[in-house]
């Protein structure tokens, strides 16, 4: 089934051939590369500080496993606890209706502006977009998450959303762009980043002083007590989460933890593996709301969209305890080299591979963009390393491919050729006979195909593999024959 809740773009085509086009872009590998090299020595070299590194990430599995195990219980106390500090808790069962809420809230304002800190989870449900069509206008206050709004743009990485763009793309966008949406850059704008940030700091300025709404994302809700918080590098998000009169949450429910003690372990290794930093710049925490202190009005939308399907599978629930650090993007080959937009979906990389297709569906279709993510991995494992909840990515990933696979064949209710060739293989493999003539048919063809100097290039469909292979002349005898042989010898 695909639910289609929006993770998807809308017309993205499917991973191969969204890959094929990126690894033409040149600059964009060169930007990548250097982006994710950067971001990957700081990480090690925050993480080995820690003696305790391993035993962190180990209790933080921990604590997700055991939050998935009861998360009914944990989201009803956190309700509880956000109504009784003066906030209210909007549910959500999938994207159109988390989007209906939020506009309705805003529009309950009178106004039609409202700022953003990011956040992956209004991406997901394309809030922007409906609120550009009931009229209000969402400004992104995070420095990359402007970069892609004024650029007309999607995020390539969970965390350096713009990671795609080098400093003078940037500067380009700036100078075209920033007018548009408010104040404009500022004549004479160099590439510099300390200039660049200059000119995004006071573009956003006048929004920060006049938004009246605030919308944002949320890395972790504390169930016992309420709390919801935000870390970010900027001081943005602070700016958005103090300074309006209405904030407005959505939050997936999978972000929920238990207590203040739970959430000690995630503060100690989200920075260093995000960013490579030993603590955020901001981490920024409120409680519903407090007279004169902050907005005076609190909304905290839980959002499933698919995550309650995804928790009923025992395998693939293991997405569901991501913290969005992005660690498994940095270390994977393929996206280094293919970049966060030829996956088709807000979430990118080996997470998103895994994640994606477990909220939208993975259909009967191979070729949808959905269900052609499982397979856009070398299954290397690194992705699983890096993991701070050691979610096993390769696994999933093969369990998720059987899926797909699975579902294509009931679709088509006629074996697809590589099923037919399996079985074959499975009979034969299960025949000592079978097996026995097989390989006395695969040696002689060999041979036949080295006395006509073809051995390079197998015949027929056989070439796909070969065209990129030395194929090697098969041995005069094989080792069953051989084995046999000395067998008897032994014996006499």
């Amino acid at each position: 089934m695909n639910r289609n809740r929006g993770v998807v773009w809308l017309g993205s085509p499917a991973f191969p051939d969204a890959a094929r086009e990126a690894l033409k872009d040149t600059g964009l590998r060169a930007n990548l590369k250097r982006a994710t090299g950067t971001i990957r020595d700081k990480r090690l070299a925050v993480a080995s500080e820690l003696d305790d590194w391993e035993a962190l990430r180990a209790s933080a599995a921990a604590v997700k496993k055991r939050t998935a195990r009861h998360l009914d219980r944990y989201l009803v106390q956190l309700e509880q606890s956000v109504t009784a500090a003066g906030g209210t808790v909007h549910w959500a069962s999938d994207a159109a209706e988390a989007n209906r809420i939020v506009t309705g809230l805003v529009r309950a304002t009178g106004e039609t502006e409202v700022v953003k800190v990011k956040s992956m989870a209004t991406q997901e449900i394309g809030l922007n977009e409906h609120l550009a069509e009931a009229g209000i206008t969402a400004y992104e206050t995070d420095l990359a998450e402007l970069i892609v709004q004024l650029g007309d743009d999607r995020p390539s990485h969970i965390l350096v959303p713009a990671i795609h763009r080098n400093r003078t793309e940037i500067r380009d966008l700036f100078v075209a762009r920033m007018g548009d949406w408010g104040r404009p850059a500022p004549e004479g704008l160099a590439d510099d980043p300390a200039e660049l940030a200059e000119a995004a700091r006071r573009h956003l300025r006048e929004k920060f002083l006049t938004a009246k709404v605030a919308v944002s994302g949320a890395n972790f809700a504390v169930a016992d007590t309420g709390t919801v918080l935000v870390v970010e590098s900027e001081g943005n998000g602070r700016m958005c989460l103090t300074l309006p009169e209405t904030l407005i949450t959505v939050m997936g429910i999978e972000k929920v933890v238990p207590t203040w003690t739970d959430l000690e372990v995630f503060l100690q290794l989200l920075p260093r593996s995000s960013t490579g930093e030993r603590m955020n710049p901001y981490t920024s925490a409120w409680t519903g709301t407090t007279e004169g202190d902050g907005p005076r009005a609190f909304h905290l939308v839980l959002l499933d969209n698919g995550r309650t399907d995804t928790l009923a599978d025992t395998v693939g629930r293991q997405a569901l305890a991501c913290i969005r650090c992005s660690a498994c993007l940095n270390v994977c080959p393929v996206f280094e080299r293919t970049g966060g937009h030829a996956y088709g979906s807000v979430y990118p990389g080996p997470i998103g591979a895994v994640l994606t297709p477990q909220l939208v569906g993975v259909g009967g279709d191979t070729k949808s963009s959905a269900a052609s993510l499982p397979f856009a991995s070398t299954l290397c494992g690194a992705c699983y390393d890096a993991c701070l909840v050691k979610i096993d990515i390769p696994g999933v990933l093969a369990h998720l491919r059987a899926e797909v696979v699975e579902a294509e064949r009931s679709a088509r209710r006629l074996p697809t050729a590589e099923a037919v060739a399996m079985k074959a293989a499975a009979t034969v493999l299960d025949s000592p006979r079978l097996l026995a003539a097989a390989q006395k048919a695969a040696s002689l063809g060999g041979r036949a195909l080295a006395r006509k100097g073809r051995i390079g290039r197998l015949p027929g469909p056989l070439h796909g593999w070969s065209d990129t292979r030395d194929t090697p002349a098969p041995p005069a005898r094989s080792f069953r024959s051989w084995w046999r042989e000395n067998k008897e010898e032994d014996q006499r």
